[in-house]
């Protein structure tokens, strides 16, 4: 339904309760809130189900938005102590932790559907974001958890109408329009490449039905349609379809960067779809060409060379768009950008014990409804801490 607003990134306040950890002394807050040592918090303050897989669903105590807001992290830091060594993307883990992660996910965003069923109501997504420290090492933040990660999200609507409009300059942006690498120089070749794909159940959408009217996001990114809506997330061939989308996105970044890195450049090792990475990518005066460009002001500009992602590094993300429909979408991370923000919305999290506590029942009300559902279907286990109890 439109709504007759300036279709712009808006910026959201969310409150938080703050919280109670002595930050080591020398290190930075988002430091050491990445860090191994600090996940005995998130778990035993936080958490709500564990499973013998080590996927722990937990409240984001730093959230994105209190009418709903969950993760699973894939907790491999008691079983691979080297942090290089962890998976950080769905493609990387056994299939049976897959299998497992695919079904918490469809009902948790089966749940969300269910709860918060009008789309002119709320804005919901759910995806991840590869967390490989994949910029220069020296650099502040860089994430030292390195684990896989999905966000479950839910946004009231009228708050995001009603909200500061955000700088679209605003450097956490850097997925959309002008500001993305890709859209400024290859933004064609990218959607083609992924053309080839053998899709049944996503379906190619263009960019105006892909949109959310009060952001005017995501922009300038290649959007597949969930034909059978949430009913498909229960088949394994979407989730199937949906890490073909990964795949794909994996070949064609590292080959660019690869590129970027070495003229001429041979066809990268371990790729998905090397056939059509030599005739899509490698036989592209634009996509050559595009590599070209960043080679040279790599060589000139020692601060943009730092700020590049050499890595494959990547947001994905299912999201209901404002006619109803599932959309998956994906896009490259840039360095300090949330999830969120692939869809235009900026969220300022603010340090307000009493008004996170007005919001607080609610919210620990939907996570534990959603902590039973997973319980019923063999997904895992309670979760006791000062907030809840186990069952």
């Amino acid at each position: 339904m439109s709504t007759n607003i300036k279709s712009t990134p808006r910026e959201i306040t969310t409150p938080f309760r703050p919280i109670p950890l002595d930050v080591p002394e020398g290190m930075k807050p988002n430091e050491f809130f990445n860090s191994t040592e600090n996940l005995n918090d998130l778990e035993h303050n936080n958490g709500l189900l564990r499973n013998p897989e080590n996927l722990l669903l937990y409240r984001k105590a730093l959230g994105h938005s209190n009418l709903f807001d969950t993760s699973i992290i894939y907790n491999t830091s008691k079983t691979i102590l080297n942090p290089l060594g962890r998976p950080v993307r769905r493609t990387q883990v056994s299939t049976e932790v897959k299998s497992v992660w695919n079904r918490m996910n469809e009902i948790i965003i089966s749940y969300m559907l269910e709860k918060f069923p009008d789309p002119d109501d709320a804005l919901i997504l759910a995806g991840e974001a590869s967390l490989d420290a994949t910029w220069s090492l020296t650099s502040p933040g860089v994430p030292s958890i390195r684990m896989l990660h999905n966000h479950f999200i839910a946004f009231d609507k009228r708050e995001l109408r009603e909200a500061k409009i955000s700088d679209p300059a605003n450097p956490n942006l850097t997925d959309g329009g002008q500001h993305s690498l890709f859209q400024s120089y290859i933004s064609d070749v990218y959607r083609d490449f992924f053309t080839f794909l053998d899709l049944k159940i996503l379906k190619p959408i263009n960019e105006t039905e892909a949109k959310i009217e009060v952001t005017g996001y995501p922009q300038g990114l290649p959007s597949w349609e969930i034909t059978g809506g949430v009913a498909a997330l229960k088949d394994i061939c979407f989730w199937r379809e949906y890490d073909l989308i990964l795949e794909g996105f994996i070949d064609f970044y590292r080959t660019f960067f690869t590129q970027v890195s070495t003229r001429n450049a041979p066809i990268p090792k371990e790729s998905n779809f090397p056939d059509q990475i030599e005739r899509k990518l490698l036989f592209n005066n634009d996509f050559l060409a595009a590599a070209k460009k960043v080679r040279e002001q790599c060589i000139v500009d020692p601060k943009y060379a730092n700020s590049i992602r050499w890595q494959p590094a990547f947001k994905q993300l299912i999201y209901r768009n404002d006619e109803g429909k599932l959309i998956v979408t994906i896009s490259q991370n840039s360095i300090g950008n949330a999830i969120t923000e692939l869809l235009g919305v900026v969220v300022k999290r603010d340090p307000n014990a009493e008004s996170y506590e007005n919001s607080e029942p609610a919210l620990i009300e939907h996570l534990l409804e959603v902590r039973r559902r997973l319980v019923d279907a063999d997904l895992g286990e309670g979760i006791k801490t000062d907030y809840w109890g186990r069952e």
